[in-house]
C-alpha cells in the first residue's frame, strides 16, 4: 500500500539543495506529480518524521505545487548518531520542513563545500570520538585481566 505524507510534515536533514541535482531531476520529470516521483525514505525518531533521502525529490514536488509526497519508512541500519546531528544543524537554521528547502537551493560547487565537506567533518568526528571509546573500553578490559 502507497503512503503519503505532508511535505510539511517531515523533517529535512540535510541543510541544502544542489541546484544541479534539482535541474537533472527537472529534466527525468518534466511535469512531476507525487504518484510519478519514488517515495522519499523516512524514518521517526521520537516524535519527529525526518526524511533519509529524497530531499531534491521532495523540493522539486514543492517547487510544482504539491504539498505530498509518497514515502516508504526507513528499515535500513543506518548511522542514527550522525543522522542526530544533522537533524540539529536543521534546527539551528530553523529548518523544520522539506518546505523549507525551497529557499535553500544553491550551485552544486557551493554544495559541495557547505553540505559535503561539512558532513565529512562531522563523520571523521564521530569516527574518531567513537574509536578513542573503543580504545578505552579495550585498555580497561586488559587491565582487569
Amino acid at each position: 500500500m502507497l503512503e503519503y505524507l505532508s511535505l510539511s510534515k517531515i523533517q529535512p536533514s540535510q541543510l541544502y539543495i544542489s541546484s544541479q541535482k534539482l535541474e537533472a531531476l527537472r529534466k527525468q520529470h518534466p511535469s512531476p506529480k507525487p504518484e510519478t516521483i519514488p517515495p522519499i525514505p523516512v524514518k521517526q525518531l521520537g516524535e519527529r518524521v525526518f526524511a533519509t533521502d529524497g530531499h531534491t525529490r521532495a523540493v522539486l514536488l514543492r517547487l510544482n505545487g504539491y504539498n505530498r509526497i509518497r514515502i516508504e519508512w526507513e528499515t535500513d541500519d543506518l548511522d542514527w548518531e550522525m543522522y542526530e546531528v544533522c537533524l540539529q544543524w536543521c534546527a539551528q537554521e530553523n529548518l523544520f520542513s522539506l518546505c523549507d528547502l525551497t529557499e535553500r537551493i544553491i550551485p552544486h560547487e557551493e554544495y559541495e563545500v557547505k553540505w559535503y565537506q561539512r558532513c565529512e567533518i562531522m563523520q571523521n568526528e564521530i569516527s574518531q570520538r567513537r574509536a578513542k571509546k573503543e580504545e578505552c573500553v579495550t585498555k580497561s578490559v586488559h587491565e582487569t585481566t
